[in-house]
């Protein structure tokens, strides 16, 4: 047994994954550095480089750790829904949650896309973030079933285009408020789409 995998390594390494996505939620990709990863673990700083290969490894966890987080956060939410119809707003904010996260601000919100669009240039977060991408649109898919919409794959991406869209053009313009005009986007486009809950999206 080495010593990353015996519980006091494995409980370093995950200090280290969780100061990294904490830096990488605050600043971005290149926040995450070995010095500031330690430094905020506060641990030496060659456990960086002891317990990841690479940079690019320490990026891959923390993108996972944080991932997974908001995933499991989404998955708490449906499992607090009661099965039953209801209105689009609440709708609206169900999916925005999921698609937007938790934090309104605008400085997150377009961190957030920052991320998002900086993994094309990173190929070895490729995999993770289509396994990701996957198990979002499942979560939607089940959010929507259990608020009584019927709606399959397609309208699915088309409604998660509609937010990315809002949202960039938004942060194009900077307005102070992307997700407003996002839930303001998505609230019209499902308004239109269908006459009420039960209807197919």
């Amino acid at each position: 047994m080495t010593s990353a995998s015996t519980p006091k390594g494995e409980r370093r390494r995950a200090a280290l994954v969780k100061a990294a996505a904490e830096l990488l939620v605050e600043g971005g990709f290149d926040a995450i550095r070995h010095r500031a990863v330690a430094d905020r673990a506060g641990l030496p700083l060659a456990s960086t480089t002891y317990y990841f290969d690479s940079l690019d490894d320490l990026i891959e966890a923390a993108m996972e750790y944080y991932g997974r987080s908001e995933l499991a956060r989404g998955r708490e939410q449906l499992a607090r829904l009661s099965t039953q119809q209801r209105g689009v707003d609440t709708l609206v904010e169900l999916v925005l949650d999921q698609l937007l996260g938790a934090d309104p601000g605008y400085d997150a919100v377009l961190l957030r896309y920052e991320r998002l669009v900086g993994t094309g240039r990173r190929p070895s977060l490729r995999p993770l973030m289509r396994r990701l991408a996957a198990e979002l649109r499942e979560l939607l898919t089940e959010i929507f079933a259990k608020s009584g919409f019927d709606i399959d794959a397609g309208r699915l991406e088309q409604l998660i285009a509609v937010v990315d869209g809002a949202v960039v053009n938004a942060l194009i313009e900077v307005d102070p408020d992307p997700r407003a005009v996002a839930a303001r986007m998505l609230r019209e486009a499902l308004t239109q789409s269908s006459s009420g809950p039960a209807a197919r999206l």
